[in-house]
């Protein structure tokens, strides 16, 4: 009972880093435009994502353009891409396995080891996946950070941390802690394995007994 409990809530926290994650990819609000000092003129907002920037005027209109090129972007944003895309397909795989593992709740005894193991997987993939994402999103920060305490970079260049890297970080918490999950859960299921009984070949079972029983009493009969 409490390892099926213990697996939903695994599979649950997953689907929301998996979400999560494909989320973050693709929103463009990984980097926000800064009013700081001399700008201050609000009507305009830039979001800087990893395929595209975006031009909000006044909550009214939105304008996106998609990188004309990639080597136009800065080295955080161009690794960010190749992370996120396999952070992404790292949580799906380990969704997908998380799923066939909890079919198998109501296996033989011996076929534990083998669900032993693909839960140990799923988990494996959940933490991969987790420290996937979690490296592009600490880095843009990072960078982000550096520019706006940076008095070489001029004041209309300097950026905010943007929506996506705190729902980064969330979605990448949740990929590592369902990680952790499954893997704690892999581990129970080596211990059942191991603490497994078998009925003792010696003590009788419930039809020899009563096998006996019916000998006895018809031999009681006949002597009557």
């Amino acid at each position: 009972m409490v390892g099926g409990a213990l697996q939903i809530a695994g599979l649950l926290i997953g689907g929301i880093g998996m979400i999560g994650t494909f989320a973050v990819t693709g929103m463009p609000q990984w980097r926000v435009s800064a009013f700081i000092e001399n700008n201050i003129i609000v009507f305009e907002t830039i979001w800087e994502g990893l395929w595209m920037h975006c031009i909000r005027q006044a909550n009214i209109r939105m304008q996106c353009k998609v990188y004309d090129s990639v080597l136009a972007l800065s080295l955080d944003l161009q690794a960010s891409r190749g992370l996120m895309c396999a952070g992404s397909v790292l949580s799906f795989l380990a969704f997908m396995v998380a799923i066939i593992g909890m079919k198998c709740t109501r296996c033989a005894q011996s076929s534990w080891q083998a669900k032993g193991y693909i839960i140990l997987t799923a988990g494996l993939l959940f933490v991969l996946s987790g420290a996937a994402e979690l490296i592009p999103v600490c880095w843009v920060a990072n960078t982000i950070i550096s520019d706006f305490y940076n008095p070489v970079v001029n004041v209309a260049q300097k950026r905010e941390l943007g929506e996506a890297l705190y729902l980064g970080w969330v979605a990448a918490f949740c990929l590592i802690a369902a990680g952790a999950i499954f893997c704690c859960f892999s581990h129970c299921c080596q211990e059942t394995r191991s603490y497994g009984y078998s009925t003792p070949a010696h003590c009788p079972t419930h039809s020899q007994n009563l096998h006996r029983k019916m000998e006895s009493s018809y031999s009681k009969s006949q002597y009557v």
